[in-house]
C-alpha cells in the first residue's frame, strides 16, 4: 500500500509535466480523454472526400512488458533513483521471486503515464519527414494508433521503417500479425470500431468482434440467471 501510494503521489507531480510534451491526438489514460475521442479523430481526418485513403492499423508487441528500462531512465522526467527502483522491483508469482529488466510495473499506478511518455514524439517525428499534402495523421490510444497517407508505397517505403526506428530506439517493435496496411474502402478495426467508407460515406459502427463478444457475456448471464432461477424453485 505505502509503494502504491508514493506511486499516485509521483503521478500528481509527473501527469501535468507530461502533458505539456504530449502528442496531441493520443487519447488513451489522459485527463479528460477518451476513446470516443479517439474515434472522433478518426471521423475528422476520414470523413472527407479529400481525405487519405490508405491506413497502417499499427499494434506494438507487448508494449507495457518490454519497454527499455535504460531509455525510461535516461528520458523520463521521474526522480531517477525513485524510477530504478520501480523498474527493477520484480514481480512475486506464486510465492516465487522474479526480476523485472524491461516494462513498467504491471498494474501500477503511473505505468500507463510512463508508457505513454515513452511513445510520446511519434506524431512530432511523422510531422517532421511529411509535407500536408501527404495526408499523414496518427491517432494513438495507449498502444493501439492508425496513420493515415495518400498511397500505401508511401505507408510502407517511409512511414512504416520511420515508425519501426522510433520504436526499437525504447526497445520496442510491431506486432507483424496485426499491423497491415489496408484501403479505406476495405475498412479497419480500430478501439473495438470497424471504420469504413462506402463510397464516399464514411461509416464507424461497432466491429463484428466486439458485438460478438458484448453478446456472449449476455448469454452467460442470461444462462447464470436461469440456472439460479431453477435452484430457486426447485429448492
Amino acid at each position: 500500500m505505502y509503494d502504491r501510494a508514493m506511486q499516485a503521489l509521483f503521478l500528481l507531480a509527473t501527469e501535468p509535466v507530461t502533458e505539456t510534451t504530449a502528442d496531441n491526438h493520443s487519447y488513451g489514460f489522459r485527463p479528460k480523454r477518451s476513446a470516443a475521442d479517439a474515434i472522433e479523430r478518426c471521423f475528422v481526418v476520414l470523413a472527407q472526400r479529400s481525405s487519405a485513403q490508405w491506413i497502417p492499423e499499427g499494434d506494438i508487441k507487448g508494449c507495457v512488458d518490454n519497454i527499455s528500462h535504460d531509455w525510461m531512465l535516461r528520458h523520463l522526467r521521474i526522480e531517477r533513483r525513485i524510477l530504478a527502483q520501480w523498474l527493477k522491483a520484480g514481480f512475486v508469482e506464486k510465492g516465487q521471486l522474479f526480476s523485472t529488466v524491461a516494462g513498467t510495473p504491471q498494474g501500477g499506478i503511473i505505468s500507463p503515464c510512463m508508457a505513454n511518455s515513452v511513445l510520446d514524439g511519434m506524431e512530432s517525428m511523422l510531422k517532421s519527414i511529411t509535407r500536408p499534402a501527404d495526408k499523414v495523421h496518427m491517432v494513438r490510444y495507449a498502444d493501439d494508433f492508425m496513420i493515415t497517407g495518400s498511397s500505401k508505397e508511401q505507408l510502407e517505403n517511409r512511414i512504416k521503417p520511420a515508425v519501426t526506428a522510433f520504436l526499437r530506439e525504447r526497445g520496442l517493435t510491431l506486432s507483424e500479425e496485426k499491423t497491415a496496411i489496408v484501403s479505406i474502402s476495405q475498412g479497419f478495426d480500430f478501439l473495438g470500431f470497424d471504420v469504413r467508407k462506402y463510397g464516399r460515406k464514411l461509416l464507424i459502427k461497432p466491429a463484428k468482434s466486439s458485438i460478438k463478444s458484448f453478446l456472449s457475456v449476455v448469454r452467460k448471464e442470461i444462462r447464470a440467471g436461469i440456472a439460479l432461477a431453477l435452484r430457486i424453485s426447485a429448492g
